[in-house]
């Protein structure tokens, strides 16, 4: 029996989220191999999950071309919205932006930070349980990372402020986030 299952239940808290995901998945499947494909994409989750993990990030999900990583302050500390930052921008170093080749993988990054859910979720008489973030922020996150560029990441106006960041001198716009009432305010930061 699973923890979450003995012992139930979450908080709202305050975390930074990212969200990492494959641009034009679909065409670079279309052009290979499922196995081919599978090995593509388990590198991507090898190399996300060991930054993630390096920087303090509790791995939620991989899923389909996406990887997502939550910076819990109970686990990450205090400094939770730079080390998402630290995060992002490892990870388009370690897929090649900004070398000589060129990237290995085209990503999209989302970087957000707000106050969600933190705990477990269950299925149909307790069959699956999984511990996730819920919420309204999660679903930011989750959009600035599909507005994100190849080989950009786009960080909330939340995160640069918890992380004591300036980035004057990066692209700052509002973006009118699908689903979401309010525009969000971000930093486009290029890899």
């Amino acid at each position: 029996m699973w923890l979450g299952q003995v012992y139930p239940g979450g908080t709202e808290i305050e975390i930074s989220l990212i969200f990492a995901d494959v641009r034009g998945s679909s065409k670079l499947a279309e052009s290979m191999s499922p196995a081919e494909f599978s090995r593509l994409m388990n590198r991507f989750y090898e190399t996300a999950s060991r930054i993630f993990i390096r920087t303090d990030a509790f791995i939620d999900k991989m899923v389909g071309d996406e990887i997502i990583g939550l910076y819990i302050p109970g686990y990450a500390g205090p400094r939770h919205a730079r080390k998402a930052l630290v995060a992002a921008q490892r990870l388009g170093q370690a897929m090649g932006y900004g070398s000589v080749d060129g990237p290995w993988l085209p990503i999209g990054v989302g970087v957000h930070t707000g106050t969600v859910f933190v705990g477990t979720v269950q299925g149909a008489d307790g069959a699956a349980t999984d511990f996730t973030a819920l919420g309204d922020n999660v679903n930011i996150a989750a959009r600035l990372a599909e507005n994100a560029e190849p080989g950009h990441a786009l960080v909330s106006d939340a995160t640069c402020k918890l992380a004591g960041l300036n980035l004057d001198n990066f692209d700052h716009r509002r973006l009118n986030l699908r689903g979401m009432s309010e525009p969000i305010g971000v930093h486009d930061y290029s890899f």
